[in-house]
């Protein structure tokens, strides 16, 4: 790999540790701010693909009103893979603990940023599925 790309390689794990930390404290507002209004989702335990972050956010305001909070998340396996210059695609293995609930929540997980221009990157595209060595 070459310079630049260790930059922003550093770069992409330094944003998805943010947006992991973020998601397992159940810091809402910072979790939907790593992610760009027009970006989507798509979720194994949600039967419809969400095209923008508002429809992601009132899913999960629906899920808050259920008794939904996240208490803790750990990223592990991680891997960046830079495709373009202003493009790079995150994958890892996530371990979600949810209030309640006695297991972990085991899954893999895809996020593509983009590039801001200025050393940041914002989440354009988020996959969850189902961890099979879980």
């Amino acid at each position: 790999m070459t310079a630049p790309k260790d930059g922003v390689v550093g770069e992409v794990l330094a944003t998805a540790a943010d947006l992991v930390e973020a998601f397992g404290a159940h810091d809402t507002g910072r979790y939907f701010a790593a992610f760009a209004p027009e970006a989507s989702f798509v979720f194994h335990t949600t039967p419809q693909w969400l095209p923008s972050r508002a429809d992601y956010e009132r899913l999960w305001a629906s899920w808050e009103a259920d008794g939904f909070r996240v208490e803790s998340c750990v990223s592990t396996e991680q891997a960046v893979s830079v495709v373009a210059a202003d493009t790079a695609v995150f994958t890892h293995r996530v371990r979600t603990r949810l209030a309640g609930e006695d297991q972990d929540l085991r899954e893999r997980e895809t996020i593509v940023f983009r590039s801001q221009g200025d050393g940041t990157w914002t989440a354009v595209h988020e996959h969850l599925s189902p961890d099979p060595d879980a």
